[in-house]
């Protein structure tokens, strides 16, 4: 591989320049690149740079050959290379398939999975297959790599918003602070609130459950709580054991959804971190599984111009658990019959 220049494009504005070969060379171990640094061999507008360089339009940048450190040789080593290179590569293509199966929406910037239910959106201890390893697959030509925007818990289902460049993942990430963005859940809760439209208002903090694994109601003022916000709204009931609720986070905590619902004393049907009620069991037909859907999202869109609105199907559990309830998805909208702030 020759020596090569290569020139800062807009969206990679303030990346270092660590980050900058990661994206571009994802092969290149992080102590080769140190190696290269030291030595003089990478340059940006011909002076010499750190790791932590930040990167600015129009610069240039030396990268010298990497064989060493970057992708293989090619040399023969009795042919595993090539056999690990299949498998990658055979991989890749499943992970790229998988992904355009679960695609609800797909532009020049931004990507929306419906991800299914007990499939992981970041890797974790033990968690070998998750999203954002399989975005790897979907690596434009010139190394960047499609990223999260933000996160749904592995045993939710629904919309999972992606986006396709650094633009995008910035412009995005400043929506999603501001608040103008609409997020609606759907959720299979045990009971019926009394209060069939409502706010829930409290403190979450980590710390919960014999491992600590669990979100808890805190005080204001208890270390690391966070304000936390949903309204929710009951859209259907099966009497008095079962309700459907509408649900719309204003603030993003982990496990906000669930930690509130069994706040109020319905806990998320098939939840086994919350779910709290002694004693009672599931109607016939209806699966132990976590009923919470991330049903419809509505955002402007990063270029400026309209706007993203996509709806995800009800998965098969909650779909099972409707028609055995006789639940219609169909006769209600979750955007404009959710509550308002």
């Amino acid at each position: 591989m020759p020596v090569e220049t290569r020139t800062i494009k807009a969206d990679e504005a303030g990346l270092r320049l660590d980050r900058w070969f990661k994206a571009h060379y994802p092969s290149l171990a992080f102590g080769h690149l140190q190696k290269l640094l030291r030595t003089g061999q990478v340059r940006v507008d011909g002076a010499r740079a750190k790791t932590n360089t930040r990167l600015a339009p129009g610069q240039r940048v030396r990268v010298p050959p990497l064989e060493k450190g970057g992708k293989p040789s090619g040399k023969d080593t009795g042919g595993a290379p090539d056999v690990l290179r299949e498998k990658s590569q055979r991989a890749k293509l499943d992970d790229a398939a998988f992904l355009k199966s679960i695609t609800l929406y797909e532009d020049k910037e931004v990507l929306v999975l419906n991800k299914p239910m007990g499939l992981a959106v970041q890797g974790g201890s033990g968690t070998v297959r998750h999203i954002d390893g399989m975005l790897n697959a979907l690596r434009t030509k010139d190394g960047q790599k499609p990223r999260l925007v933000h996160r749904i818990d592995k045993d939710t289902s629904g919309i999972l918003l992606i986006a396709k460049t650094r633009l995008a993942a910035a412009t995005l990430a400043k929506t999603f602070r501001s608040r103008s963005t609409r997020k609606i859940y759907w959720a299979l809760v045990a009971g019926v609130p009394k209060v069939k439209q409502g706010r829930i208002s409290t403190y979450l903090a980590k710390g919960g459950g014999p491992e600590g694994e669990l979100m808890r109601v805190a005080e204001h003022g208890d270390e690391d709580a966070s304000h936390a916000v949903t309204y929710y709204a009951v859209v259907e009931r099966a009497g008095n054991l079962l309700s459907w609720l509408s649900l719309k986070p204003v603030t993003g905590r982990t496990h906000q959804l669930r930690a509130h619902a069994a706040h109020i004393g319905h806990p998320i049907v098939g939840d086994p971190k919350y779910f709290d009620i002694e004693n009672w069991e599931l109607p016939g037909g209806i699966q132990k599984k976590l009923h919470l859907l991330a049903r419809r999202l509505v955002l402007p869109h990063p270029s400026g111009k309209g706007k993203i609105d996509v709806t995800a199907p009800l998965p098969p559990h909650m779909q099972q658990s409707w028609n055995l309830l006789g639940f219609d998805a169909k006769q209600y909208d979750p955007i404009v019959d959710a509550p308002e702030e």
